[in-house]
């Protein structure tokens, strides 16, 4: 049976078991239960720790696991992040207060508080600089105020909380960072579990980037149309019964729909309907 690890909580776990309930699977936990079985499908998911996850992949304890990147990356654990799943983007940045002109690169001899001190380890040997790492596990946005240390490292979403404990982001991000699916080894084995698994996991993770685009053009302007809505080999096209016109169908970017639409417009597209789409091959 095929073992993959979730997070057992937040929002890296609530994201992650609606991924893989929408790709088929019975994941759903009705209380607290570490593990639920699903049998149809021959899986069985672990919920742990998501700063856990890759430790127990890359010991071979379990076949796979969703996790952050930076959790993966700090916790020094021997994974490959096998795709990239599209939710739980943040990026990872130093902090200090609002009105330093602090430098990471001049960050010699101070107190840096962080829940990830690989990951500044590894960057500060990078810039050559010598620093304290202060581990904490959580809450070290108030670390400065309360004289722990004097800058901060951490996953930055929408900076409101950095703003709230009067801190200002310094300097580049070291790391952006989302949720993975992580394995020891891209070639995790033959098993016909694994590769349906990955299959539906990838149309889920696609499918959400992509939008179906359907409308109606005068023949005249089909070539132009196409130009905007290329679609992944080529668009759909049929006749309508309506002498000079034609039916396009085509999978665009959801980033791009607005201007997609705005585009069509101009050159006289009529019947323009954009639908979501819930998985794909591609």
């Amino acid at each position: 049976m095929l073992k993959i690890a979730l997070p057992n909580k937040g929002s890296l776990s609530e994201d992650a078991v609606r991924l893989i309930r929408e790709a088929g699977y019975n994941c759903r936990r009705y209380s607290r239960e570490l593990i639920v079985f699903d049998n149809a499908n021959g899986v069985e998911f672990v919920f742990l720790r998501p700063r856990d996850i890759a430790i127990y992949v890359s010991n071979g304890i379990l076949d796979m696991g969703v996790t952050g990147r930076d959790l993966a990356l700090d916790s020094g654990a021997d994974v490959v992040e096998l795709m990239s799943l599209g939710f739980g983007r943040s990026d990872f940045h130093y902090a200090g207060p609002e009105e330093s002109e602090l430098d990471p690169d001049r960050f010699a001899g101070m107190r840096i508080a962080t829940s990830y001190p690989r990951l500044v380890l590894e960057d500060l040997e990078r810039r050559g600089v010598d620093a304290d790492i202060i581990r904490l596990d959580g809450a070290v946005e108030i670390s400065i105020r309360l004289g722990v240390a004097d800058v901060i490292a951490d996953v930055v979403q929408t900076g409101r909380t950095l703003k709230a404990a009067g801190l200002k982001v310094l300097g580049q991000p070291l790391l952006h960072s989302e949720a993975i699916l992580a394995a020891r080894t891209r070639d995790i084995g033959g098993q016909k579990t694994v590769h349906t698994f990955l299959d539906r996991i990838r149309g889920i993770v696609v499918a959400r980037e992509y939008v179906m685009v359907e409308y109606d053009i005068p023949e005249n302007m089909l070539e132009m149309a196409c130009v905007v809505t290329p679609g992944i080999e080529s668009p759909t096209i049929s006749p309508l019964s309506k002498k000079g016109w034609m039916a396009v169908k085509s999978m665009s970017k959801k980033r791009d729909v607005n201007q997609i639409m705005d585009s069509l417009t101009k050159i006289g597209a009529k019947g323009i309907i954009i639908t979501d789409i819930r998985t794909c091959r591609i």
